[in-house]
């Protein structure tokens, strides 16, 4: 049976679960991909075909970057045996074993150190936490032009935050010099379609979105978001409220789960973060 593609003001409305969507003023590929993203964390062993790791690559690397620095690199891992090793050390998480492929992005201010050695250059500007600061955007940016080009080809993606709750271990695992951390990892491959992923709803847009100036009340855009994401909870057979799992999240430094170490863990790295 042919199935029918949602319309935009349906791709729309799943993203909010809003009970009374409007259509989009404009609409193309681009934006269906980008409101259609949802998490997959179920992966077939199926291997990526040649020169899709080279595709998201250059994808990551069309992304914005601050002054042109290009402060970042990505790791890419497909032996199972090494992805198994980070599994453990990334909250044992079953997909970064099941997918073929697992991208660890890095903010990488080894390569400008490198240049200003060769050429006898001070870089004492790299010491401070900006400089760190746009590392880690500048990561983070290419990850997601990374995540929207896998989605576009059809393959699932998950991130892996989890990879910073071992710094000094996954450095090791990946041979990281000082001046290199790992920010993210990033699952890529072809989703199980017996997880049926959902689209996970948003916040309200009015909950973020602030005209000319930042407002306050917030309590009825989060008392409405309890109730839409409670429908997806219940599809999940997910226990608790989504207030209940921020605030358990960030109870305590031992809910960080080791990311409590992170300024420690940078500085042993090569970030003095002055």
């Amino acid at each position: 049976m042919t199935q029918i593609a949602p319309s935009p003001e349906q791709v729309v409305a799943e993203r909010y679960r809003d009970p009374a969507p409007t259509a989009p003023a404009e609409w193309n590929p681009v934006l269906q991909i980008l409101h259609e993203h949802r998490s997959v964390r179920r992966y077939l062993p199926d291997p990526l075909p040649d020169g899709v790791l080279e595709l998201l690559v250059s994808a990551a690397q069309s992304a914005p970057t601050s002054s042109n620095l290009q402060v970042w690199s990505v790791v890419a891992v497909r032996d199972p045996q090494r992805k198994a090793r980070l599994a453990a050390l990334a909250g044992d998480q079953e997909q970064i074993r099941q997918a073929p492929l697992l991208l660890v992005w890095t903010a990488d201010l080894a390569r400008v150190r490198g240049l200003a050695a060769d050429r006898g250059a001070p870089l004492d500007g790299a010491d401070y936490l900006e400089s760190s600061y746009v590392a880690f955007l500048d990561a983070a940016l290419a990850a997601q032009n990374a995540v929207v080009a896998a989605e576009s080809l059809g393959l699932g993606t998950v991130y892996i935050g989890a990879i910073r709750n071992n710094p000094e271990q996954v450095a090791a695992e990946l041979a990281l010099p000082a001046g290199v951390f790992a920010v993210v990892g990033l699952v890529v491959g072809r989703p199980d379609p017996a997880e049926n992923a959902r689209v996970k709803p948003r916040l309200p847009r009015a909950a973020v979105l602030h005209e000319e100036s930042y407002g306050t009340d917030q309590r009825a855009h989060l008392d409405a978001y309890e109730e839409r994401i409670a429908q997806f909870y219940a599809e999940q057979d997910l226990a608790h409220s989504w207030s209940d799992r921020v605030l358990a999240r960030l109870a305590s430094a031992a809910s960080l789960k080791g990311r409590d170490r992170l300024r420690e863990s940078l500085a042993a790295q090569g970030f003095p973060l002055r």
